[in-house]
């Protein structure tokens, strides 16, 4: 069982041109909205890579709720650990340009009051796999990290939106996950010493005893294990929209480990995924169904 305890949000998208710089006004070209939220994103990414998944969250009680858990529900995921509260359900406004890349502006709503007394209510065994990233609150991380740990489950932080400052949580997962630009922020308030990045990496695997992988794109993915370094190539695609990518890489990639396989197979698969994300507009709508994967690989 693959639990996920994180943001719920309704996706507000619009695609232009191009991006728009500081206090510039573009005409944009489409609008649509989409489940999302990093949580979501991430359990439905593990779901349709065949996995059981158990969500924990928080959504508002308006017309954005059934929207934003619409692709969740559909997908099977369990959602009984899914609170109503009276702040409104968390939202992203992203702005997509024509080379695929995006700029979005996430506002929490319910997915602030996530608070640490859900992780009391998570019932998380030996051998399962607990997924989280930093849309909710920092304290509901740290708490439910230390409860996978105690049950002996593989936890995996995505340290994504960066949090600098709660840089200390990457310490207690298992498996971190970052794109180059998180990894970069976190490197100072770690402590990490080395010439580059890759030399970075291995400082932390080496001294926490943990595992740190980043993201790179079209470049693919490398982890820092104790053991040494692991990579995985990205497939070649032209991206259509960035926006999901990663999370899906995340969810595939916890799935890949709660079915068993070993870190190098399941990069790969969670890179295959995430590219393959890259090929339709959106997040949620964008994840691949693990044949589509694997008949990519």
């Amino acid at each position: 069982m693959i639990h996920v305890v994180g943001s719920i949000n309704l996706d507000l998208i619009a695609t232009l041109p191009r991006l728009p710089g500081p206090g510039e006004t573009l005409t944009g070209e489409t609008f649509s909205t989409a489940p999302g939220g990093k949580g979501a994103n991430q359990a439905l990414a593990a779901r349709r890579a065949g996995a059981r998944v158990a969500m924990t969250g928080a959504v508002g009680r308006d017309p954005f709720a059934a929207q934003a858990l619409a692709l969740l529900t559909s997908g099977g995921v369990d959602l009984s650990g899914v609170r109503e509260t009276e702040a409104p359900t968390g939202t992203a406004l992203i702005l997509v340009g024509g080379d695929g890349e995006n700029m979005i502006a996430v506002i929490p709503g319910a997915n602030g009051l996530v608070a640490r007394g859900v992780v009391e209510d998570l019932q998380i065994a030996m051998r399962d796999v607990l997924l989280l990233q930093q849309e909710i609150p920092a304290e509901t991380v740290e708490a439910a990290l230390a409860k996978a740990r105690n049950a002996g489950a593989l936890s995996i932080l995505n340290i994504a939106p960066a949090r600098p400052r709660e840089a200390r949580l990457a310490r207690l997962a298992d498996i971190v996950v970052a794109n180059e630009t998180e990894f970069d922020l976190y490197a100072a308030p770690l402590g990490l010493a080395g010439a580059d990045r890759e030399e970075k990496m291995a400082d932390f695997a080496r001294r926490s005893g943990r595992t740190m992988i980043v993201t790179l794109g079209g470049d693919g993915v490398v982890a820092a294990t104790p053991e040494g370094m692991v990579r995985a190539p990205a497939l070649p695609v032209k991206p259509v929209d960035t926006v999901g990518a990663g999370d899906t890489f995340c969810g595939y990639l916890a799935a890949g480990l709660a079915e068993g396989l070993k870190l190098e197979p399941a990069l790969r698969l969670a890179a295959a995924a995430g590219s393959l994300a890259c090929l339709k507009p959106g997040a949620q709508p964008a994840i691949p169904p693990r044949a589509e994967v694997d008949a990519a690989l």
